[in-house]
């Protein structure tokens, strides 16, 4: 079994448990690393100092027991700034570059993405898509990032509303442009098991097809839960492995300390997990 994960939110943010219960549940999980990821964006941003500080007073209580790591998901349009001292950073595109009268994310409802469809994009669901993955394409410029968080999180309702064919050229070109473009950059992509998780979506993101494109590209994974409940730490990691190892990946990634503190990738066979 895989243990660790690193897309983890909290009462900081939109999650339903505090930090400590979510590190009570990765112990009982007999899980090695934690990363906490909570979120900094337009609309969802954490008391960033008391953050800060409840992360640093988990780390040494149980230091013994569990590698804690503070991280955090930076929107694709936020300020940078606004995290100092992240251990590592979450790139993830929730938001559409454009001036709304309130934060409309892709991923709030389906009745706010159709309202940013037909508002800002002319009802043109393709230009909506192309947009996002345009603005995708620079999340590690933007935010540093360690990886790419929910590659394609714009599909988030598409099983339900069937607005636009995953299939589709107009699609399907500006993702994987996007995808190769961030896998040339060096940054490794997640497989995010949060829409599994939570009944929203069938397959993880990214799906399949482009999982499959992120291995032809040369591209690294790691896999999370993005768990926003303690009892779903580490849900869909089983599903998220097999789906990595039909599409061709080898190994998957995991962050860790090294002996003076600092934070290193290390390898983990799937075949083992």
């Amino acid at each position: 079994m895989l243990r660790a994960n690193y897309h983890t939110h909290t009462k900081f943010c939109d999650g339903d448990n505090t930090a400590e219960e979510m590190v009570q549940r990765a112990l009982d999980l007999g899980f090695e690393h934690l990363g906490f990821s909570g979120h900094m964006d337009p609309d969802i941003h954490m008391d960033w100092p008391s953050y800060v500080a409840e992360i640093d007073r988990l780390k040494k209580k149980y230091a013994a027991q569990l590698d804690i790591i503070m991280g955090v998901e930076l929107d694709n349009v936020y300020d940078p700034a606004s995290c100092p001292g992240a251990e590592y950073i979450i790139g993830s595109t929730h938001f559409l570059p454009v001036e709304t009268p309130v934060p409309m994310s892709v991923d709030n409802t389906a009745e706010m993405l159709e309202e940013l469809c037909r508002d800002y994009y002319g009802g043109d669901w393709y230009r909506l898509t192309r947009a996002y993955y345009d603005l995708e394409a620079q999340v590690f410029d933007r935010t540093r990032c360690t990886f790419v968080g929910h590659f394609d999180l714009v599909t988030r309702f598409n099983d339900q509303m069937h607005a636009f064919d995953e299939g589709d050229s107009r699609y399907t070109g500006p993702a994987l442009e996007a995808m190769e473009h961030l896998v040339e950059q060096g940054v490794p992509f997640e497989i995010n098991c949060g829409a599994i998780n939570r009944g929203r979506k069938a397959e993880p993101y990214p799906r399949q097809e482009l999982l499959v494109a992120l291995r032809e590209f040369g591209g690294e994974i790691l896999i999370n839960s993005d768990a926003h409940q303690a009892e779903r730490l580490n849900g869909g990691f089983d599903v998220a492995v097999e789906r990595a190892i039909a599409a061709g990946f080898t190994h998957v990634n995991i962050l860790a300390h090294d002996a003076t503190d600092s934070l290193e990738f290390r390898q983990l066979p799937l075949d083992m997990l």
